[in-house]
């Protein structure tokens, strides 16, 4: 998942192909800063003591539920440590991924009409030509790049860049973050747990940096 590049870190996303990352559902985000640079403080006797700048992050961080109060957007344990900030995310039931479910659950729905069946569905504007229209409309409002889980991440970066930039000018992200979407009330437990002990356990993590 990580390994360096031409001598500079680098995180793989492992965004599933085919998931819909405005839908509901939980996720566990990891975002590092560039180079693995300890710009948000550092941790004592397994505590993390924030900087300026990770004051900044955590408080951009907490602002994100009334920032994206139109996506039912919820956090869960967050963490930031001196080099990245592991997070849970939670996008419920909102507008938009409900627009987007219903027309697909139209599109699919023709796919399997047949005769009366479709002449009696067109009078719902949900069906036929209406839903393809439906969908295009929906995909090009609402689609990969808003409304959604890399939306989020990028709305937040952008504003701790740009607070932390007034302190240390050089302050940079990876371009690319590591999220796994949590399917099972037995993962969310073991993600939380580990958030919460990570400060505890700085030394042993794959991302502590001397």
């Amino acid at each position: 998942m990580n390994d360096k590049y031409k001598n500079k870190y680098r995180i793989e996303t492992t965004r599933l192909n085919g998931w819909d990352y405005g839908k509901n559902g939980y996720y566990f985000v990891t975002i590092c800063t560039k180079d693995r640079i300890p710009y948000f403080g550092s941790v004592v006797n397994g505590k993390v003591e924030l900087s300026e700048i990770g004051k900044i992050a955590f408080d951009e961080l907490q602002k994100t539920p009334d920032i994206r109060i139109d996506m039912n957007v919820k956090l869960g344990e967050c963490v930031i440590m001196p080099n990245h900030i592991h997070c849970i995310i939670m996008i419920g039931e909102n507008e938009y991924n409900t627009i987007r479910r219903d027309a697909m659950h139209c599109v699919s729905t023709n796919i399997a009409m047949r005769g009366d069946e479709y002449r009696d569905a067109m009078h719902c504007n949900k069906f036929g030509r209406d839903a393809m229209h439906c969908v295009s409309t929906t995909t090009n409002k609402f689609g990969p790049q808003s409304k959604n889980l890399p939306s989020i991440i990028r709305g937040f970066k952008s504003a701790v860049t740009k607070r932390a930039k007034i302190i240390n000018p050089n302050f940079s992200w990876q371009p690319n973050y590591y999220e796994h979407i949590i399917r099972d009330e037995k993962s969310f437990k073991t993600i939380s747990e580990y958030i919460i002990n990570n400060p505890l356990k700085w030394n042993e993590d794959k991302y502590y940096e001397r």
